[in-house]
């Protein structure tokens, strides 16, 4: 039998190593918060990665360190990757100082996605709190181009001040595709005209159809706990609420193990995951 020869295979990457990635535009959303969409300066590379809405990359700065931070752009065209950021820590203020042109350290994406192939068909409510819509941001820009696959949606977006609030300039295109958008604020000031309270409280005011409604929700979790009881208040099933956990997450490859929670790494396991399965730590307060 004869045998072809092949010239040496080159070794895989490894995991850990991040790419050279370049900053293309930064745009500020809030205070502190800005979203920066990156190029991977590899072409190659650039060609063949792709994302699904709730992943995340960790983005790396030499001699400062890394962080994990959600995409929030378009998973239909993965080769601007936007993140939204805000500056709190020594990596997140470090990017705050980079400017379009500069390089950056990137690698990913990792982590457990939204389920938006299995909720098609399904009405759908997803809930943000804060940055937490940042992490929601790709669901909706999936489910605008591929609005008939939905029933109705329903997007209720919370913040402290009116000022929070992000991607303000893109909701009358996202009412456009018939994503309803409800927002309220914590505190309102003299320019508000809208709802004021927690976000969890618009609740009060939907009618799901529990046989056939799916709940997505990020922001902080004690915003998600009491969406949580709102949700099966109205008897939407545990294994049908959608939850994006964050934790420290320092490998994302769940060898270090900071992200643990419960039997799960979140950096693999999640960062979404259903209630069902987070039930018995996610009721358990600073757990």
């Amino acid at each position: 039998m004869s045998m072809t020869a092949v010239g040496p295979v080159p070794p895989a990457p490894h995991p850990l190593q991040p790419h050279a990635a370049r900053l293309v535009t930064v745009t500020p959303e809030a205070p502190g918060i800005a979203t920066y969409v990156f190029e991977l300066a590899d072409p190659a590379l650039r060609a063949r990665y792709a994302f699904a809405p709730g992943q995340f990359n960790m983005l790396f700065l030499p001699g400062i360190g890394e962080c994990a931070i959600s995409l929030s752009s378009d998973a239909g065209e993965p080769g601007r990757l936007a993140h939204t950021v805000r500056a709190v820590g020594s990596v997140t203020r470090a990017i705050a100082r980079l400017r379009p042109g500069d390089a950056i350290g990137l690698r990913g994406p990792y982590g457990s996605p939204w389920p938006v192939d299995r909720l098609r068909g399904r009405d759908l409510i997803l809930v943000a709190g804060g940055i937490g819509l940042a992490p929601l941001r790709p669901v909706v820009y999936h489910l605008i181009r591929h609005r008939p696959a939905f029933g109705r949606v329903q997007l209720l977006i919370g913040a402290r001040v009116p000022a929070d609030l992000l991607f303000v300039s893109e909701y009358q295109a996202w009412r456009a595709a018939e994503i309803e958008v409800i927002e309220t604020v914590d505190r309102a000031d003299e320019t508000w005209t809208g709802r004021v309270g927690v976000v969890p409280v618009l609740f009060y005011q939907l009618r799901p159809d529990p046989r056939r409604t799916a709940v997505l929700t990020c922001g902080p979790e004690i915003m998600m706990r009491f969406v949580v009881y709102e949700a099966l208040a109205r008897r939407i099933p545990r294994d049908a609420i959608y939850l994006s956990l964050e934790r420290n997450m320092k490998c994302a490859v769940a060898v270090c193990g900071r992200c643990q929670y419960g039997p799960f790494f979140l950096c693999k396991d999640g960062p979404v995951l259903s209630y069902d399965r987070v039930e018995p730590f996610f009721s358990v307060e600073e757990y």
